[in-house]
């Protein structure tokens, strides 16, 4: 049975195959100063332990994405990107939902992430989803003008 969950602009999150691994890799160098490479996604993606959610329209080409890790009753928030064009119309809580929908199926019972400091969208969307911070890791962000920025790490149950 495929998975699918309801996301704004015509589109619908559902697992990501291996396949998808170097539009996910495009996606997070969009997203991020330090993009990760489709080999590293690739091996996410080969991995039961690291479930991967798109977003993507009907011929599946994909908006956005999330990857999570999970360990015993714990997952983690690895990454969460949306293509710039699709930014701002509530694809990152669409596949946050997703996430939390599938993971009431899982042992799970606790959810953390690490976030730049400085990403205030992300911050407001991670509090509108329960979220709060419970510590900060400083230079853990490589920035392009050679500093590094502070992350905060935050942590919700996942009831």
């Amino acid at each position: 049975m495929m998975k699918l969950w309801m996301a704004p602009g015509g589109l619908h999150v559902e697992p990501a195959e291996s396949g998808d691994a170097k539009d996910l890799a495009r996606i997070h160098a969009q997203s991020f100063y330090r993009g990760w490479p489709s080999e590293d996604f690739a091996s996410f993606l080969g991995d039961r332990t690291s479930p991967a959610y798109i977003a993507c329209d009907s011929r599946r080409r994909i908006a956005g994405f999330a990857l999570i890790r999970l360990a015993a009753d714990e997952s983690e928030l690895l990454t969460i990107a949306v293509d710039p064009r699709w930014r701002g119309k509530g694809l990152g809580k669409a596949l946050m939902d997703a996430v939390f929908a599938d993971l009431m199926l899982s042992p799970a019972r606790r959810m953390f992430l690490e976030v730049d400091e400085q990403n205030e969208a992300a911050i407001r969307l991670y509090a509108r989803l329960g979220f709060a911070r419970i510590s900060a890791r400083k230079g853990y962000y490589a920035r392009p003008d050679g500093s590094a920025a502070t992350a905060l790490v935050m942590a919700r149950d996942l009831g």
